[in-house]
């Protein structure tokens, strides 16, 4: 949103007082005088206008410990959603930034700040996800080698980017990919026919679930979690803008 356009909504003033409340330095965001009403601010800005700071709302940042059986929406007619876990007055608010299948456990980030949440889930981005992953079949070598070459998936007709699998047992691996195609990693095994039993995402990025977060609890990132999810060239902005 525009400067003059945030001002003319939050305050009585008219256009002709607003631009010279503008010309003569008595407008701040975050911290610096603009003089420029066409200067593009966002939710979570923060507005002074001769000294008194204007209304705007926090930016809000969480990392849930998703269980299994709550689908990834903010409402659902059949199943509890991820949104439910939080207070009503919380979640109608908040927007996940990379959705869980429902059978799916494990780290979901939630917050209202879609800048943010579209960096994260860019396709071009290549943000890595890693995943605890339990087969119902031993993991032969070939799976290692097929991942790692890229898998082809219909009816999409496109291959993955490659992934990189570390085996912990027979059964059971750690597994990195970046992308987020419908039911991916169970299609993926699917082609080596061994159906995935368990599935939990162990981060996104540079954010690891909190090993102390219960299921279905959450609590806020700090901002040092918030600023390493971010590529290098974003983390000042952020620091400036939503500390």
């Amino acid at each position: 949103m525009r400067l003059d356009r945030f001002l003319s909504n939050q305050t009585p003033l008219s256009r002709k007082a607003l631009r010279i409340q503008l010309a003569t330095g008595q407008v701040l965001v975050n911290g610096k005088i603009i003089r420029d009403g066409q200067f593009e601010i966002d939710d979570f800005c923060t507005i002074q206008l001769a000294g008194q700071l204007l209304p705007s709302k926090p930016a809000m940042y969480f990392m849930l410990n998703k269980p299994i059986g709550h689908v990834s929406a903010t409402t659902d007619p059949q199943h509890p959603t991820v949104n439910q876990l939080f207070p009503p007055s919380l979640a109608s608010q908040l927007h996940y930034a990379g959705r869980l299948d429902r059978n799916t456990s494990g780290l979901m980030l939630m917050t209202n700040d879609g800048t943010w949440s579209r960096i994260l889930t860019e396709p071009n981005k290549k943000i890595a996800k890693k995943y605890w992953v339990e087969t119902a079949n031993p993991i032969c070598q070939q799976t290692h080698q097929l991942f790692a070459d890229g898998v082809h998936l219909m009816p999409e007709d496109i291959t993955t980017s490659p992934a990189q699998l570390e085996q912990i047992s027979a059964n059971q691996a750690w597994l990195t990919i970046y992308e987020g195609r419908y039911h991916q990693i169970k299609r993926m095994f699917g082609k080596m026919n061994n159906p995935v039993i368990k599935l939990h995402r162990h981060s996104l990025g540079n954010i690891q679930l909190d090993s102390l977060l219960a299921a279905s609890a959450y609590r806020a990132l700090t901002l040092n979690e918030i600023l390493d999810s971010l590529p290098e060239q974003q983390k000042a902005l952020y620091t400036q803008l939503r500390s």
